[in-house]
């Protein structure tokens, strides 16, 4: 092999660059490469979060009960106790909004936010959701604060240069740098299979949660919000939430609204592997599989069929639930997007209008009183907007258990268990579980579906 790669360079001729003459630097911007600009413009607007919280502890198992509660009155009587938090979180308006994480302030009942310039503000939630772990606070009394900028993050790209900006370990505000990673992550890695984060390697540490993810502009692409890791520092892998859903959360936060609204796919999907590809006859993996819809889906309203491989939104790829969920939530209630698919091997576009889901048929939520096993319960009918608040099986319907007390709840019920039968008779509204938890019987034989598998109860009345 040695001879035959001399033998093939014979007769040759390599003309070899001339060296480039070494240069003095003429300027200091030719001596130094700094982030100090971008970081003057910056870290005003990346605030300090102490949040505080009240944890009700566990009351004793005896408190309830008529004989061993007296025995037990005064003995281990529980005390709330006191949680606090650290993070950091980002100015978006000059009258006091800022973003932070809901893992941060979400269920606080305290938060105090201190400034880069050493002020501090009582604050309160004003929008938090923990699917996306993202809240929107109000700084009280706040006004001519300093702001970040939002750049779109469909517009990054992988090998860009960032700036985290937060309070690591809470040892005073820290700038770290690095690139963009990865794009698209899905947040499976991380525990949250619904979410969809930007990946980079500047260094995030705890308290780092809820600052800023900054390009070299100045402008935030991310709000900084977990790490990978096995020490409890950073390894080089951290997730940022892009800023086009923190822009959708602070229209809506605008808007007056307290609760994140989300568009309602009404199907569940599955990512083509390589091996569903070679089964769908694909020439590449590519896309989310449409496995389940429900009748009343916006997308099978829109001609889109269960089998269908969706490949994208708006011209963005989608390669998964999680990615098409994140383009759901950007685009907003009341958008229409053009949806391309698979189908048969042939490449279709479908126009869908987001929506939330219907609460059609009305849910009425029940409480079931009496001396029946089913006394405690609280059901409601199953709609879709039932199936899309509890995560309930796209196919789902008829009676769901939606919090469960008393008798109900030392029989066994839970929350989200579906009412099929009791005592042969099929129940489909909560009207007819009323009927069912009146009857006399010495045997109750209860059919009930949890978690997609039938159990059936036998109790005596």
């Amino acid at each position: 092999m040695k001879r035959f790669l001399t033998a093939a360079v014979v007769g040759l001729s390599i003309i070899m660059p001339s060296p480039v003459p070494a240069k003095v630097p003429a300027s200091k911007a030719e001596i130094t490469l700094s982030f100090a600009p971008v970081v003057h413009k910056s870290a005003p607007a990346v605030v300090n979060i102490y949040a505080k919280r009240i944890i009700a502890s566990q009351p004793s198992p005896f408190a309830n009960d008529p004989f061993f509660s007296e025995f037990f009155r005064n003995f281990g009587r529980p005390a709330p106790r006191v949680q606090q938090s650290l993070g950091s979180g980002v100015i978006l308006s000059s009258d006091g909004l800022v973003v932070s994480n809901y893992h941060v302030v979400g269920e606080a009942t305290q938060i105090r936010v201190a400034l880069n310039d050493r002020r501090e503000f009582d604050a309160k939630v004003l929008l938090a959701d923990k699917t996306a772990d993202l809240a929107v606070l109000k700084l009280i009394g706040a006004r001519n604060l300093p702001t970040l900028s939002l750049r779109p993050s469909s517009e990054i790209e992988v090998g860009d240069l960032v700036l985290a900006i937060g309070n690591p370990f809470g040892v005073g505000q820290t700038v770290s740098s690095g690139i963009i990673s990865g794009l698209a992550r899905s947040g499976g890695a991380v525990g949250n299979t619904r979410a969809y984060f930007i990946q980079t390697d500047a260094p995030i540490n705890p308290g780092n949660s809820g600052g800023a993810l900054v390009d070299m502009t100045g402008a935030l692409v991310g709000i900084n919000t977990s790490i990978l890791t096995r020490s409890g520092g950073s390894n080089g892998i951290g997730f940022a939430i892009p800023s086009d859903l923190v822009a959708a959360f602070l229209k809506q936060a605008e808007a007056g609204n307290r609760k994140f609204i989300r568009p309602w796919a009404g199907l569940i999907g599955q990512m083509v592997d390589s091996n569903l590809a070679e089964g769908l006859n694909l020439d590449r993996p590519e896309g989310m599989v449409v496995v389940q819809m429900h009748p009343q889906s916006p997308f099978a309203k829109a001609g889109i069929r269960q089998g269908d491989i969706i490949v994208g939104f708006n011209g963005q790829p989608v390669n998964g639930p999680a990615e098409l969920l994140y383009h759901m939530s950007v685009a907003g209630v009341g958008a229409k997007a053009k949806i391309t698919f698979f189908r048969n091997g042939r490449k279709q576009t479908a126009v869908v209008r987001m929506k939330q889901a219907p609460d059609r048929p009305p849910r009425d939520k029940t409480l079931i009183t009496g001396q029946s096993p089913f006394a405690g319960l609280t059901v409601a009918r199953i709609n879709p907007a039932v199936i899309s608040e509890m995560g309930l099986p796209m196919t789902a319907d008829g009676v769901v258990v939606v919090s469960a007390r008393g008798i109900g709840a030392n029989i066994g019920f839970r929350r989200g268990d579906i009412v099929k039968e009791v005592n042969g008779q099929r129940v489909e509204t909560p009207a007819d579980l009323r009927r069912a938890a009146r009857m006399r019987a010495r045997i109750w034989t209860i059919t009930v579906m949890r978690n997609g598998q039938l159990l059936t109860m036998r109790l005596r009345g």
